[in-house]
């Protein structure tokens, strides 16, 4: 099928999954991701519909981005080093990983250094799983109250990468965790954050993930085919 077949897919998948949990697909934010995709098929998914787009690592999207591409949102959805900063602040209109407070201090002082503030998510490890990013599920709240007080970011929700396991069932206590965070730090009533956003679910538990709450879910290969 082609790129537009596949985003019509994922949306009517998106849709029919929100229907089960009586949620409203608008809701719903697909950020179609772009890793080692070559501009011109990001093009033609954001022809098909796409508001935004989610890149992993800063140096690629840099090459990528610097092609003319339709207007739309660009996020960064893989862990992000100190040292990228800079860059990453210039390229993305969202950060969904922020995964430390050292980082979250360094985009705020950037950010405030340029007179402006960024839109991020914080990211949680709720698998537990060692080779993923974020704060722990008990350290989450407690690091969303400390970012409030830095001026450059503005939070917005929580992200995760759930366990990539064969059934997405498997996976729904990362998602349903996720959502038990979110509620936690509604329930402290932290001045400037909002939990607007949970940013979960990949091509494998999408749908999964958008019954337990998602308000915007991640997909590269469902849209644009298997990595070479």
């Amino acid at each position: 099928m082609s790129i537009r077949d596949n985003v019509r897919e994922v949306r009517a998948r998106i849709g029919e999954a929100a229907d089960r949990a009586f949620r409203d697909p608008s809701e719903i934010t697909l950020v179609a991701v772009t890793k080692t995709v070559e501009p011109q098929a990001v093009v033609e998914a954001i022809e098909a519909g796409v508001t935004a787009i989610g890149e992993n690592r800063v140096q690629e999207a840099a090459g990528k981005l610097d092609e003319v591409l339709p207007a739309v949102e660009k996020h960064l959805i893989g862990h992000l080093q100190r040292n990228k900063v800079k860059k990453a602040l210039e390229l993305f209109d969202m950060i969904e990983s922020v995964d430390s407070l050292r980082l979250a201090r360094e985009i705020s002082t950037r950010c405030e250094a340029a007179g402006r503030t960024i839109d991020a998510l914080v990211e949680v490890n709720t698998s537990g799983e060692a080779s993923k990013h974020g704060f722990a599920p008990d350290a989450a709240v407690d690091a969303v109250e400390e970012m409030a007080d830095l001026a450059g970011l503005r939070i917005l929700g929580l992200m995760t990468i759930g366990a990539f396991l064969p059934d997405p069932e498997e996976v729904r206590p990362c998602f349903r965790l996720l959502r038990k965070l979110r509620d936690d730090v509604e329930e402290r009533v932290i001045p400037g954050v909002s939990m607007d956003h949970l940013s979960m679910g990949m091509t494998n538990d999408f749908e999964v993930a958008v019954e337990e709450g998602a308000t915007i879910v991640r997909v590269g290969r469902a849209i644009f085919g298997g990595r070479g």
